[in-house]
C-alpha cells in the first residue's frame, strides 16, 4: 500500500490528491481506492458497490468489466480461463 494511503487511513482523513491514480470521489473510504480496498478486509466489490463508488451506473461498470474480460481472453485464454471459472 502506497504511503500516502497508510496515512490517510490513519489519521482518517479524506486525500486531497485528485491527480492520483488512486483517487476515487468517495469519502467514506478516505477517497482512496487503496483505503476502500483496505477497510474492506480486502475481499473486493460487488459491480454495485464499484459503482456507487465510483460515481456511475451499474450498467457501466457491467460495460467496463465485459470489455476487460473480452480483451483479457483475446490476449491471455488462460487467464480469462482462471478468471472465468469463480463465474459457473
Amino acid at each position: 500500500m502506497k504511503d500516502c494511503a497508510k496515512k490517510c487511513l490513519k489519521q482518517n482523513t479524506d486525500c486531497k490528491k485528485t491527480d492520483c491514480r488512486y483517487w476515487i470521489d468517495y469519502k467514506e473510504d478516505n477517497n482512496c481506492s487503496l483505503c476502500a480496498v483496505e477497510k474492506n478486509d480486502c475481499k473486493g466489490f460487488t459491480l454495485r458497490e464499484t459503482a456507487e463508488r465510483m460515481g456511475l451506473s451499474f450498467v457501466r461498470i457491467k460495460q467496463i468489466e465485459d470489455a476487460a474480460l473480452k480483451k483479457i481472453k483475446k490476449r491471455s485464454p488462460q487467464l480469462f480461463e482462471y478468471l472465468a471459472k469463480d463465474d459457473f
